[in-house]
């Protein structure tokens, strides 16, 4: 039988043979990079060793880790937890729960949280959107708590939606008590489960998102800058959110976009103010300077006829549901090679979405994208003559694979 298997394959090789074609050499696509040339590629050093307790470097569109050291570590977020108390605000948004422009009455507990502040008063009316700035720019922990009672009458139910969402996006080393990262023991996360939120925010609230760009916010007269350095040294980083208490050190969750490829990294537990920003600038021109990312294939694109048995047709098209994109050292497009696998056997009827195989991208040794490849339309099974004939076929096919084995 093994010449039916390798024959099944045969006929695949020729479609997966298929060179990495980017989407965009056939198809123009927005922020899309110059295929690099193979004599242009350059070693790539060691990642950089920086000063910090644990730190991820990942890019957004592929996923890629770039660096990590101590990522699953479990640490104190600090203010860095502002992410998910926003992420539970933009989520509520979105669903229609609450809007910007309705205003808060502001609780003797938000006024009381010590730390980090935005400067709001008992009793104060405040729109959410002020709050949300306050709590992003500001870093106001008046303004976390605020938002958290709106949202789910008390911090502490407040608390058990950050934790539902942390769970949806697969942070497995997270857990929250309150929504300003002020000190509990069990109130914990890890570099991976930061960079891992970051990048869902960038591309879950791409309308909210700019918000952590914002280098000031002035409320009730009172100015004052983000915490975030970076945003004055590179016009390329456009978030996310520091922290800072003695337990946990000094913390960046940071991205920045350069040329159409963005890089997400978390920095925690550095040594001060400085350091987590500089230590963060360096694993960001890391990335940048050694890795570039590319677009193979988009989503919804086609990439090869299957065979399909006892079917109103004799084909149909299979691709991708998703874009592909993968992270490479710079000057290595040349050396990515793509093989299409498709089950050799497709009847009828199919449904359009169905999963029949996979495409995966190597570089080299290294299996680098692996994606599953669907029908891209249905399939209608043939009437009774027309699945009698296939059937037929198939017989014939096998029974002449058999004799040839013997």
């Amino acid at each position: 039988m093994m010449i039916r298997f390798l024959r099944a394959f045969t006929a695949l090789a020729l479609v997966a043979s298929l060179a990495v074609v980017p989407a965009w050499a056939q198809t123009p696509v927005p922020d899309a990079r110059p295929v690099p040339n193979a004599n242009t590629a350059r070693p790539v050093p060691a990642p950089p060793q920086i000063g910090a307790n644990s730190y991820l470097l990942v890019d957004f569109n592929s996923d890629r880790i770039l660096v990590e050291q101590n990522a699953d570590l479990r640490v104190e977020p600090a203010s860095i937890t502002k992410l998910m108390t926003a992420y539970v605000v933009f989520s509520e948004l979105n669903q229609g729960n609450i809007t910007l422009e309705e205003t808060v009455t502001i609780s003797e507990k938000a006024w009381r949280t010590g730390g980090s502040r935005m400067f709001i008063e008992p009793d104060m009316q405040v729109t959410v959107e002020d709050l949300i700035r306050g709590m992003v720019v500001q870093s106001g922990n008046d303004a976390s708590v605020a938002l958290a009672e709106r949202v789910a009458g008390s911090e502490e139910a407040f608390a058990s939606l950050m934790n539902h969402y942390a769970e949806l996006l697969g942070m497995a080393n997270t857990n929250f008590t309150n929504s300003t990262g002020l000190p509990d023991p069990e109130h914990y996360t890890t570099a991976r489960d930061i960079a891992m939120l970051s990048a869902a925010t960038i591309r879950d609230f791409p309308d909210y998102y700019p918000w952590y760009s914002e280098k000031e916010f002035t409320f009730n007269n009172i100015r004052q800058h983000n915490r975030n350095t970076l945003l004055w040294r590179d016009p390329a980083i456009d978030g996310l959110k520091t922290g800072h208490t003695e337990a946990a050190g000094y913390c960046l969750a940071s991205s920045a976009k350069r040329d159409g490829m963005r890089l997400v990294s978390a920095v925690m537990g550095s040594s001060s103010e400085s350091s987590r920003a500089s230590e963060t600038q360096t694993l960001l021109n890391y990335g940048f300077r050694f890795f570039e990312t590319v677009q193979l294939y988009e989503a919804g694109q086609e990439l090869a006829p299957a065979r399909v048995w006892k079917g109103m047709v004799e084909e149909v098209m299979v691709g991708l549901t998703d874009p592909v994109f993968v992270t490479i050292p710079r000057g290595r497009y040349d050396d990515l090679e793509a093989q299409v696998q498709i089950e050799p056997q497709l009847g009828a009827p199919l449904e359009a979405g169905t999963v029949v195989g996979t495409i995966n991208v190597q570089l080299g040794e290294e299996l680098i994208a692996s994606r599953q490849l669907v029908t891209m339309s249905t399939v209608e099974e043939a009437g009774f003559f027309g699945s009698t004939w296939d059937s037929l076929k198939l017989w014939m096919n096998g029974f002449f694979e058999d004799d040839e084995e013997e």
